[in-house]
């Protein structure tokens, strides 16, 4: 099976071959349709299978280009955060996919801005964006795909709001 069977439209096959891949991983072979299909996955694999690729593909491929975040990722670090949104960056390059990166120790007004200022992918640790939710300092914020990326997430999000 290669890329191009898996239903992706052309520019994503473009940045996929640009970026050197040649045939998807297990994760992304079984991930990948069903996202695209529109339907919730619960996935797990081992670091350096290409899980974001593997959610982060399809999710790309379903944007609607509509005004505002239209896809939310939820990474437990700051490191994964970028990275993933490095990644979701060069996928998303042909189609000047907007992404921006949102974790502590970075300006409030600089990440908010760069959100309002059309922002089609957040990538964000929970802690960051739990604080612009709650001080309602994101409005009609509304992504309509949520990617909790690490499981640790749901425990650090249960601790939290304990």
């Amino acid at each position: 099976m290669n890329f191009e069977e898996l239903g992706l439209k052309q520019s994503l096959l473009n940045s996929i071959a640009e970026m050197g891949f040649k045939e998807p991983s297990p994760i992304q072979k079984d991930a990948i349709p069903v996202v695209l299909a529109g339907r919730d996955v619960v996935a797990q694999a081992h670091t350096g299978t290409g899980k974001t690729a593997a959610f982060g593909l399809p999710c790309l491929h379903n944007l609607k280009g509509k005004k505002g975040v239209e896809m939310l990722v939820i990474t437990p670090t700051r490191e994964l955060a970028n990275q993933v949104s490095d990644e979701l960056y060069a996928f998303g390059k042909e189609d000047a996919v907007r992404t921006v990166t949102v974790f502590g120790g970075q300006s409030y007004s600089q990440q908010i801005d760069r959100i309002r200022h059309g922002a089609q992918v957040v990538v964000a640790t929970p802690g960051r964006l739990l604080d612009l939710l709650q001080s309602g300092k994101l409005h009609n914020f509304a992504p309509s795909m949520i990617v909790l990326d690490e499981a640790d997430i749901a425990i650090y999000y249960n601790l939290f709001t304990s």
